[in-house]
């Protein structure tokens, strides 16, 4: 059986597009980036030990996300970035655990730099009923100063999955919510097709947005950037 081909994402710094398994390797490597650091690290104030973030979705593949955060942020401050980009719709409650992620939980009070090592990787649960799971690995560590105000800045992410309308295979942007829950169907349709495309029982398509929480529970997109 052929493999399927490795989602793509895009470098904040620079724009490039590459593949998730290259991202890494890219962002140690971007002169942008590189320059970026540069810039904070002659600024005044203190420098602290700041982590490389590589976080995955446990449920859809395609969702990714290189994420730089400050090794003195609790992790209250990631579970708050993941429910803004990625999660968040009924306010449902969350944690972070090691290894499968719902035993040996870890308090959202721990400082990143208390937590991770290369060899540890954290499995963040949001919602205990209708569950998405976002796992968290170290990418990287630098000592210098933050390059944004804010506890954690967007690094790389990956590109909008391609979907098809189901009736013309045209490049999709609704989602019906009532193929998915009456008919069990992913059913993705077309600007033309949404039109004529019945959708009586559970409300309005919503838009396909870029989370692995599309179609669960209230979702329907993330925050207004920034995060």
């Amino acid at each position: 059986m052929p493999r399927k081909p490795q989602s793509k994402g895009k470098c904040v710094y620079c724009g490039y597009e590459t593949t998730k398994g290259s991202m890494t390797k890219h962002l140690s490597t971007c002169s942008q980036r590189r320059s970026t650091i540069e810039q904070s690290d002659s600024t005044q104030g203190a420098s602290e030990p700041v982590y490389h973030l590589r976080v995955q979705s446990l449920d859809v593949s395609d969702f990714w996300l290189h994420l730089e955060i400050r090794g003195s942020a609790p992790l209250k401050e990631l579970d708050r970035y993941l429910r803004a980009i990625w999660l968040e719709c009924c306010g449902h409650l969350s944690q972070f655990g090691r290894g499968g992620g719902w035993d040996n939980k870890v308090a959202k009070t721990r400082q990143i730099q208390a937590v991770f090592t290369p060899e540890v990787e954290l499995v963040h649960i949001y919602d205990f009923g209708t569950t998405s799971e976002t796992s968290i690995k170290m990418a990287g560590l630098r000592q210098g100063k933050p390059t944004t105000k804010h506890p954690i800045a967007l690094m790389a992410r990956n590109l909008m999955p391609e979907a098809q309308c189901t009736q013309c295979g045209k490049p999709a942007v609704w989602l019906c919510i009532e193929c998915l829950i009456e008919h069990e169907v992913w059913g993705t349709l077309c600007d033309e097709h949404i039109k004529q495309h019945p959708h009586n029982n559970y409300g309005e398509p919503i838009e396909i947005v870029n989370s692995p929480r599309l179609g669960l529970c209230g979702y329907t997109g993330p925050a207004d950037p920034p995060y």
